[in-house]
């Protein structure tokens, strides 16, 4: 194996606040170090393992950091927040990071991913995120976990009527699963209307919105999931089964 440099890190305090604030987003001294020293996390581990496609210092700004902070205002204070399959941990860092009164856990399948986000949990200083290794549907089966979060997030894991059903049932009833986006086809939300309603959920609303910096636009959309009821026993089932035939 190629012996890697040695990693330098930096401030990019400069390349993450325009971002943020072209956005409106409002950020304290604090949180803008979080995020540069684990921007500086993500970039050196990235070298080795695979993280992330995105690295040019203002794309993570903006595709990265300010995405993942579109969900904050569908998001009450203090809420428990579970971030479903969060990869190398969007939205669930960014969103402790910026907002300290929430409790948040990122659930990864992949033991590897999960070391690194705890790794930078610890590194950071980000005192309320933790992560747990486990596959949704398992961890959704936990009377632990089951039906224990305020608010349920996924960014772009999924087709909406499987995402479903891997989230709904750990949302406690009144809670919120919010699935992030890059562009909801009308198909895909039509089809995922009937697992919403088998899964005790109702549809609020998709918000969609354009992210812009450094001269880029991305649009993002934002589904926003009521849980009304209870989810039956029978759910989640196996992924294999939800994938084979979705609700």
């Amino acid at each position: 194996m190629k012996e890697l440099v040695p990693f330098t890190p930096y401030d990019h305090a400069e390349e993450i606040l325009p971002v943020l604030s072209e956005n409106g987003f409002s950020v304290s001294e604090e949180a803008l170090k979080m995020l540069s020293d684990y921007e500086n996390a993500l970039l050196d581990v990235n070298r080795y393992m695979n993280l992330t496609a995105i690295t040019e210092p203002h794309a993570v700004a903006l595709k990265h950091f300010a995405d993942s902070l579109t969900i904050s205002r569908f998001i009450p204070e203090n809420a428990r927040v579970a971030d479903v399959g969060s990869g190398a941990g969007f939205p669930a860092l960014p969103l402790a990071i910026c907002r300290p009164d929430l409790r948040v856990i990122a659930i990864d399948g992949t033991d590897k991913r999960v070391r690194f986000l705890r790794e930078t949990v610890e590194k950071v200083g980000i005192r309320n995120a933790g992560a747990m290794t486990g596959r949704a549907e398992a961890v959704a089966r936990d009377p632990s976990f089951r039906e224990q979060f305020d608010v349920v997030t996924a960014r772009a894991v999924a087709r909406l009527n499987v995402l479903a059903e891997l989230c709904l049932p750990l949302v406690k009833k009144g809670g919120y699963f919010l699935a992030m986006k890059s562009v909801l086809a009308d198909e895909e939300l039509k089809e995922a209307k009937k697992a919403i309603h088998v899964l005790g959920g109702r549809y609020i609303k998709e918000e969609k919105m354009k992210l812009t910096g450094n001269g880029e636009t991305v649009e993002r959309s934002v589904v926003v999931i009521e849980k009304i009821l209870p989810t039956d026993p029978r759910y989640p089932r196996d992924y294999s089964a939800i994938d084979k035939k979705p609700l």
